[in-house]
């Protein structure tokens, strides 16, 4: 379940949502209460199925997380890819009581993980090592009202720890060569937290970051910058799934920020476009030949798949999911992708979007 964000794609569906009777970053708390009614179908089942043991097993909790820049078996890069793992598991958790109609026994293990990583973590502001944290995100917004007061005073902290240090970074330091996906990262993850605190002063800050970021980083035909610096579509789908993930924070709350454009005409829904050719086979691309960051090529050697050859098309599954719950004219391309690739967008998403109006 690594991208998400999908991260998080809650919502093709939250056009439903209403007006917002207390803060959350993707999942209202109208819509956490439908998804009670769904317990019976598969993607519930498999979800379920798979949060009884997690909710049984012991956190592995760190201070600091750290893959970016790292090749495998460097740093505590493995330690922090199997401590990461307690982060789908909270996402895991927090369906899954929702999903029960309320088995404490879910709750009880998204209270016992959260407790252990919040008395513990500390924000680093590296928004690629932190990035995979929109998954709690969405368990706060799953479990919140019926977490233990402190545990949900710890989880608000830290998300004012990040809204405000990646928006003081992104007001900063503007465009130029920040104009990456990096930026896109930090953006998601402060409009997440400034939702999530529901400050309307963050909440405009980050809407002004978000706009300008798609200024800068996305070209009027759709491209963005990536592509030119890393010659990848790997990295296109990276920076688009963040900035997509933030436009669907956004869209949960009543504003479209998917179709924007910027005064150039740039858009992230341009920038979507732009990838549909090579998510449907019409044009293919060559990986990295021109990438000016050597790490690229570290990685190649180091026998990391995907950093040589053509892109594989699996790579914009959840790039088109998310852009299926923004816009449902990408659902069919979506569709088609998935079974030309033969995958499918992580079960969390296909359960979510199924609910309706």
């Amino acid at each position: 379940m690594r991208r998400y964000l999908a991260g998080l794609v809650v919502l093709g569906w939250v056009a439903m949502a209403g007006a917002q009777t207390q803060p959350y970053a993707l999942v209202s708390p109208g819509m956490a209460a439908q998804m009670k009614g769904l317990g019976a179908s598969e993607a519930a089942r498999k979800i379920m199925s798979a949060a009884g043991g997690q909710a049984k097993a012991t956190p592995t909790p760190m201070a600091h997380v750290h893959t970016e820049g790292t090749l495998p078996h460097q740093g505590i890069r493995d330690e922090s890819i199997v401590a990461e793992r307690d982060w789908d598991r909270m996402l895991n958790l927090g369906l899954a009581y929702r999903l029960s109609g309320g088995d404490r026994k879910y709750l009880q293990g998204e209270a016992k993980f959260l407790a252990a990583w919040m008395g513990m973590y500390k924000a680093d502001l590296n928004p690629i090592d932190e990035t995979r944290l929109d998954t709690v995100f969405m368990a706060f917004d799953l479990t919140r009202a019926d977490l233990p007061a402190k545990v949900q005073a710890d989880t608000l902290a830290l998300f004012a720890t990040m809204a405000d240090g990646y928006l003081a970074f992104v007001e900063k330091h503007p465009c130029g060569k920040q104009a990456e996906n990096w930026q896109s990262h930090r953006i998601k993850l402060a409009t997440l937290a400034a939702y999530e605190l529901g400050d309307a002063a963050r909440i405009a800050r980050a809407k002004t970051a978000f706009e300008t970021q798609v200024g800068c980083n996305v070209r009027a035909d759709g491209s963005v910058e990536d592509f030119y610096k890393r010659d990848a579509l790997h990295y296109v789908a990276y920076d688009l799934e963040p900035l997509l993930t933030t436009a669907l924070a956004a869209k949960a709350h009543g504003e479209d920020w998917f179709h924007w454009k910027a005064p150039s005409g740039s858009s992230v829904a341009g920038a979507v476009d732009w990838l549909l050719p090579y998510a449907s086979g019409a044009k293919t691309h060559e990986e990295f030949v021109h990438s000016s960051v050597s790490f690229d090529a570290a990685r190649d050697k180091a026998g990391e798949k995907g950093y040589s050859g053509l892109w594989d098309a699996k790579g914009g599954v959840t790039t088109l999911a998310l852009a299926a719950a923004a816009d449902a004219k990408y659902a069919e391309p979506s569709r088609r992708l998935n079974a030309r690739v033969g995958a499918q967008s992580p079960v969390w998403i296909q359960l979510l979007t199924s609910l309706k109006p």
